[in-house]
């Protein structure tokens, strides 16, 4: 599947690829390939943030969602929602974990005094299935190549906390669909 992804979509992977391994983590998971898009700049993806409002400038507040959203162990808003209407403070349970790991402690990163082992971080299954779904995406617009813009769907397609930071900031998938194809009309790759 590699080979059809575009120079841009293979940055955004090795960039996710990094993203988890600076933050220690072991599986790269959604959110490091949206924090690798956020870093693109002049790729169709960019573009097309930038033209729903949200250019390489005024990236930042995505970058701090993403973050408390690893925070609560990547629970989305609906989660901790339901967790709610059950009698569980997602917040409250954070603040006790992280007053006895420290800050982030629930994040699954890894907390090893800052050593790094030659090994690089694998794709969690969340991932594998936004690589799969831009496929998908790439095919059903009949482009011939998988773009950062394919990932960028892909990444609205699916629920969580990517999905829902994007929504939050005017970016869903019909908006992205809308601005990178016309009204839906399949452009050549």
């Amino acid at each position: 599947m590699f080979e059809r992804f575009t120079k841009d979509a293979k940055e955004v992977v090795r960039g996710a690829v990094a993203h988890c391994g600076n933050a220690g983590g072991r599986t790269v998971g959604p959110e490091h390939l949206l924090l690798a898009l956020l870093d693109r700049e002049a790729s169709r993806g960019s573009f097309a943030m930038a033209v729903l409002g949200l250019p390489v400038e005024r990236r930042e507040p995505v970058r701090e969602a993403l973050d408390e959203a690893r925070r609560r162990a990547g629970l989305s808003r609906a989660d901790t929602d339901a967790l709610a209407d059950l009698g569980i403070d997602v917040s409250a349970i954070v603040s006790r974990v992280e007053e006895a790991h420290g800050v982030g402690a629930m994040s699954g990163d890894r907390r090893d005094g800052g050593r790094r082992t030659a090994r690089r971080p694998g794709f969690g299954r969340d991932a594998k299935d936004v690589l799969e779904k831009s496929l998908r995406i790439a095919l059903a617009h009949r482009d011939r190549h998988i773009g950062d813009e394919h990932l960028l769907l892909a990444l609205t397609a699916r629920p969580g906390p990517p999905a829902e930071v994007l929504a939050d900031h005017g970016i869903t998938h019909a908006t992205l669909t809308r601005v990178l194809y016309a009204g839906g009309e399949a452009q050549a790759g």
